[in-house]
């Protein structure tokens, strides 16, 4: 196993839910949070304490984005007109590396992050390597020709684990999707329930 699912495994159980939805994650069968003292029953949360799970798990749920980018993206949706954690939810769904992911072209968001930054992926026919890349409506992304036999790539276009969602048109034939909208929140298919509008209270504190 290596550092990485490691790392994401204990995302799931500090969490204390699978938050990708995934067969795999530990919490299919031990529910209780990492540590020897996981077995315990935790408090109820404070409103703090609710906030601040809500963004861990939307953090972690988008690769574990480091704070100060995840930050950057909230004062952007802030500068935007209408609702905030709307927003938040479009400018994350916007990024290169989660559309890969939802295109199902691989079969998590931690591959697709490597994935993009290892050269597989091309935008308009411009080869990108930034996995925060913003996608605007319209985008074509398809992966390299060299890039379209990799084994893990052909198994996860094939799993039946998770749907694509509407707002991406996706031809695994040709291993190519258009992004064709900016979700709202009520599109993206979490496995789990986001809070971003809890999120927002936490930086407006």
């Amino acid at each position: 196993m290596t550092k990485r699912i490691r790392a994401k495994h204990k995302i799931d159980r500090r969490m204390g839910e699978n938050i990708w939805g995934r067969p795999k994650s530990p919490l299919n069968k031990r529910d209780s949070r990492p540590g020897q003292h996981g077995d315990r029953r935790g408090g109820k949360l404070s409103d703090f304490g609710q906030q601040l799970r809500a963004k861990q798990k939307l953090k972690g749920y988008y690769g574990n984005i480091n704070e100060r980018h995840f930050r950057k993206l909230y004062t952007e949706a802030v500068r935007l007109k209408g609702s905030t954690s709307e927003h938040l939810i479009g400018l994350l769904e916007r990024r290169l590396d989660t559309i890969i992911y939802r295109s199902k072209f691989v079969p998590t968001v931690f591959s697709a992050r490597q994935f993009v930054s290892h050269g597989h992926i091309k935008v308009n026919g411009k080869r990108v390597n930034i996995p925060s890349y913003r996608c605007r409506t319209g985008d074509v992304i398809e992966l390299r020709e060299k890039s379209r036999a990799i084994p893990f790539v052909l198994e996860a276009t094939q799993s039946p684990e998770r749907d694509t969602p509407e707002y991406i048109d996706v031809d695994h034939e040709n291993m190519r999707a258009v992004f064709q909208r900016i979700p709202s929140l009520s599109d993206v298919p979490f496995p789990v329930i986001m809070e971003p509008n809890l999120v927002v209270e936490f930086y407006s504190r």
